[in-house]
């Protein structure tokens, strides 16, 4: 048992390679054989991830399924005495209480986007296949415990992505995927440099043993770091991971690609990419510098609350679904940068609740988006009106998704925004309060695009739609029971969470959070 364990994550980042080998010997003409072998691909990472969370012990903050491995040694040099000098890079997996239920997340999003992958007709097979390399880098990214495998994974992510927006996508796909891979690329780039830096100065890409150095003054890499370049290093991994996430003003990108991916990408996209930006944010940008992210706080309140406000109002004036849906993003990602400016536990807390939440949700609802668009080949509020009479069921699921997307209690985005605002509360009340205005405006709008496109008067040629059909409810059920298990139920992440939160708060505030 202890054998397989010790080759767990490995397996399970990789798992997909299995489906993709399938795959390559399968004529382009079994249309399909080939989403059966797409679809099924996706479960035996949903296997083994469920089996790592149902193994996973919640008491412990330490990483759990660790793999490493001598991997790369790069020669620099040699002594007086004929030692070689070398930069050892090793094969570091791993995962603790915060990435466990993100690689959870990944699997189960991946595995329902599979199944909305059912209405794709073209080039089936160059898109399956490029859909499982994006599901190796997004389970890779979170299980890494290495910059440069870190790196790697996500890097591999970008452009199996940029693909399936280009050739699948709406109209103007083309035009999206250059602007996903420009800003991207740019961010990709400011991070590379930043983990340059510091594998020069620490001698290692190990996570931990990084954040061990950093956080010890009387260490040499930490001692050769001035209060200026550490904040310097701190803020190239800031504007990395907030154009992923995205923050004001680095959003754009994110609207172009909400709006002309195809269904199944925008649910990986909104529920799994843009999530990659706040792990990564609170893994190695405060992980890494904790008395700058401090420092920071202040920032990161503000930005939260012009990230929950503009998109609140912007989604509001939208006549396009699929916008109203982009800005709400924009606006619940702010409630994570309220989260992290808390810099208490609850906070921090909050903050990955609504990462996973918003998962959930947003993957719900661009899911149905799609549903819509199929039937009525349109997404404009305007055009739409009276589908609960056509489609009861993917109304009722839409409008529940809304409710639990303005934050309904007994639905998981009550208690992701519960806890960030209780966070902040603490620490900034003020700023707090502004923030919470979004919560209202959220209700507005979401209430607002909802009913007018499931209520009302229904146009004649939609009379006789067909309402969800089985693959679509599948989906449909599963997301919403995500979604509710974890509003009712919060200990499902908050116990694991809560162990791994408290060994990085106390080094962030000095006074055990």
């Amino acid at each position: 048992m202890d054998s397989v364990a010790n080759i767990l994550l490995t397996a399970l980042v990789f798992s997909p390679l299995l489906a993709i080998v399938i795959l390559a010997f399968v004529p382009n003409h079994q249309g399909g054989a080939i989403k059966q072998i797409g679809i099924y691909g996706t479960l035996l990472p949903l296997i083994l991830s469920l089996w790592m969370y149902g193994s996973f012990n919640n008491e412990s903050a330490n990483l759990q399924f660790v793999e490493k491995h001598d991997w790369i040694s790069i020669p620099i040099g040699m002594s007086q005495s004929g030692a070689m000098f070398t930069f050892d890079i090793g094969y570091d997996l791993g995962v603790d209480g915060i990435s466990m239920p993100l690689v959870l997340l990944t699997s189960i999003i991946a595995t329902l986007a599979a199944v909305a992958s059912w209405q794709v007709k073209k080039r089936l097979k160059e898109f399956f296949i490029l859909f499982h390399i994006l599901l190796i880098g997004m389970l890779g990214v979170f299980a890494s415990n290495n910059l440069f495998l870190f790196f790697i994974f996500f890097e591999m992510t970008l452009v199996p992505t940029f693909f399936l927006i280009g050739i699948w996508g709406y109209g103007e796909r083309e035009h999206a995927a250059n602007k996903f891979l420009l800003y991207n690329g740019i961010g990709s780039g400011i991070m590379l440099l930043a983990f340059i830096v510091l594998f020069v100065m620490t001698r290692t890409m190990n996570i931990d043993q990084i954040v061990t150095m950093l956080s010890t003054p009387e260490n040499p890499a930490a001692a050769a770091l001035t209060p200026a370049f550490r904040y310097g290093l701190f803020m190239a991994l800031f504007i990395a991971f907030a154009i992923k996430l995205p923050v004001f003003p680095f959003h754009t990108w994110m609207l172009k690609v909400h709006v002309q991916a195809p269904p199944s990408i925008v649910m990986i996209h909104s529920g799994i990419l843009l999530k990659m930006g706040a792990y990564g944010l609170l893994r190695m940008g405060i992980g890494f510098f904790p008395d700058e992210a401090y420092q920071f706080s202040t920032w990161f309140a503000v930005l939260g609350i012009i990230n929950v406000l503009y998109g609140a109002v912007l989604a509001f004036v939208q006549k396009d679904l699929k916008m109203v849906l982009a800005y709400s993003s924009i606006s619940h990602m702010g409630i994570v940068l309220l989260g992290f400016a808390s810099m208490n536990t609850i906070g921090f807390q909050g903050a990955m609740f609504q990462v996973v939440s918003h998962g959930f949700i947003s993957a719900l609802l661009f899911f149905l988006i799609g549903v819509i668009w199929d039937r009525t080949q349109t997404s404009m509020i305007d055009d739409l009106g009276g589908l609960a009479k056509a489609m009861p069921f993917a109304g009722g699921i839409l409008l529940a998704g809304a409710m639990a997307s303005l934050g309904l209690p007994g639905m998981s985005g009550f208690i992701s925004e519960f806890f960030a605002f209780l966070g902040l509360f603490g620490r900034m009340p003020v700023l707090a309060a502004v923030g919470a205005l979004g919560i209202v405006l959220t209700a507005v709008y979401l209430l607002r695009a909802i009913l007018r496109t499931t209520f009302g008067k229904m146009p004649e040629r939609f009379i006789g739609l067909a309402d969800a059909q089985p693959m679509e409810v599948i989906p449909m059920v599963v997301l919403l029971g995500c979604i509710i298990l974890i509003g009712v139920y919060p200990a499902l992440l908050g116990i694991p969470m809560q162990q791994a939160l408290k060994t990085i708060v106390p080094i962030v505030t000095g006074i055990g959070g």
